[in-house]
């Protein structure tokens, strides 16, 4: 694993640098004092169902994602980014808590949906980012979809945030997203009409956060958590097919052009939240981060991976991770540190000076030294698991235990990111510790829930599936 600078053109970085010391002149700081003196504002952008491949920066050649590439230019980029799970809520818990999602029954929802039992969701109770980062004096919101728990026992405002603007569950369409939809905004917990393109209202929403944070002059910590590229496939054009559809889940649409609209509009809308930041001399002190809170979907980039959300293949696991700072993270740097979703919110906590609570410890590491390059890349060992397929995983330094619909795999997953060739019989020494050392952190997790669960994308959906099928 390496910690390495990427090589970028001479415009680029002098348009990188140039920013970075306008926003650090116009604060009146210079990068030492301003580190020691003043807690950095967090602008956490979290896509939905991103691939790793869907920015440019990481691959994408059907289209540009100048604004997500600015922050890669301007800051770090991991390319060893994993993500809790490989669906939504889990990794939501993960990320919120700092800690693996199967200690809490909320994180054992593959998500949370119609099925989910009433009473499940985030206990208000336990210790999370923005409560931490609140009672140390941050202004908390959260823009966009919280998929941890519905009201009236479960809300944002619950779990630390001052303020809310978005949606309670999984997706929302695009379009009709109104108060008497079956999926609709919300301002804090009251159900509201907004009209728009939903990518665009939060983008709106983000903005006006920003410029309200700018003049009460309070540290903050915005959670900017866009519903896209989640289907329904609807662009900001697609109206007419808002209205067509009649589940948002809907089998019959999308195409790569749609998606590369949906993903264009989210990058545009990136670019509007740092132009606030700009504007309002807040982007030297303001760490932002871009993530993605699982694998891709259907029209997902997820090259040089296979498999895709819903899987423990590395394409349903392996995520865009950004961090900038301006000042501490230097500018078009690339890490090879494997790291996790859950790893944020330690680092955050370091990085504003905050401790966690010692009751609640987390299970992710502290990055700051490796985002600030005072430390050294260090090996990871990690876990997962995933009840649809009977799926676990372990990431062991270079190596992977896999066990996916019975079948148990050992990948040496640098040299062979693909996941093509098994080398469990070849390696049976490290294969069969790690399949022991999987079965001994589950011991110390919840127990799988023992309602049924199926595939989300069996042989009868998507086509390249074709020898999955659900149990009758």
């Amino acid at each position: 694993m390496r910690h390495v600078q990427s090589t970028f053109t001479r415009r680029r970085f002098i348009q990188a640098t140039a920013a970075g010391s306008v926003a650090l002149a116009g604060l009146g700081f210079s990068r030492e004092s301003r580190g020691q003196a003043v807690k950095p504002n967090i602008v956490f952008i979290l896509a939905d169902d991103l691939g790793y491949a869907d920015v440019s920066c990481y691959g994408q050649r059907d289209y540009t994602t100048p604004n997500v590439d600015r922050l890669a230019i301007e800051g770090l980029k991991f390319t060893q980014g994993y993500s809790n799970s490989a669906s939504c809520s889990p990794t939501r818990t993960g990320l919120i808590t700092g800690r693996y999602q199967m200690r809490l029954p909320v994180g054992l929802e593959e998500p949370i949906n119609a099925t989910t039992p009433k009473g499940v969701g985030l206990p208000p109770g336990h210790p999370t980012l923005p409560s931490l980062l609140k009672k140390s004096g941050y202004g908390t919101t959260l823009v966009g979809k919280w998929h941890l728990g519905f009201l009236p026992d479960y809300s944002p405002l619950k779990s630390g945030y001052d303020r809310f603007f978005g949606i309670f569950g999984g997706a929302a369409d695009y379009f009709n997203h109104g108060s008497k939809s079956s999926d609709p905004l919300f301002e804090q917990e009251v159900p509201v009409d907004r009209a728009g393109y939903m990518t665009n209202l939060l983008g709106d929403r983000a903005v006006q956060t920003i410029g309200g944070y700018a003049r009460s002059k309070e540290p903050f910590l915005l959670s900017l958590h866009f519903t896209a590229p989640h289907w329904p496939w609807e662009g900001p054009d697609d109206e007419a097919e808002s209205k067509r559809i009649k589940s948002l889940f809907h089998r019959d649409g999308g195409t790569q052009k749609t998606y590369m609209a949906m993903m264009q509009s989210l990058d545009s809308n990136i670019g509007r939240v740092l132009q606030a930041l700009d504007v309002h001399g807040l982007s030297a002190n303001t760490i932002v981060i871009f993530t993605s809170d699982n694998g891709g979907e259907r029209f997902s980039n997820i090259w040089p991976f296979t498999g895709m959300k819903g899987e423990l293949l590395e394409g349903g696991l392996r995520i865009p991770a950004i961090v900038r700072w301006p000042g501490r993270v230097a500018t078009g740097s690339v890490s090879e540190q494997v790291m996790i979703s859950m790893d944020w919110m330690p680092t955050l906590l370091a990085a504003a000076g905050v401790q966690p609570d010692p009751a609640y410890p987390p299970d992710g590491d502290n990055l700051l030294p490796t985002l600030t390059g005072r430390g050294s890349p260090h090996p990871r060992k990690l876990f997962w698991r995933y009840y649809g397929g009977g799926q676990r995983a372990v990431r062991d330094r270079d190596w992977k235990y896999l066990q996916i619909a019975g079948n148990e795999f050992l990948f040496d997953i640098v040299q062979d990111p693909r996941e093509r060739a098994n080398l469990k019989d070849r390696r049976k020494d490290i294969f069969d510790r790690l399949k022991s050392d999987w079965e001994a952190w589950n011991s110390t997790m919840l127990p799988e829930r023992t309602r049924p669960v199926t595939y989300g994308n069996p042989g009868n959906f998507v086509a390249d599936h074709y020898g999955v099928t659900n149990p009758k």
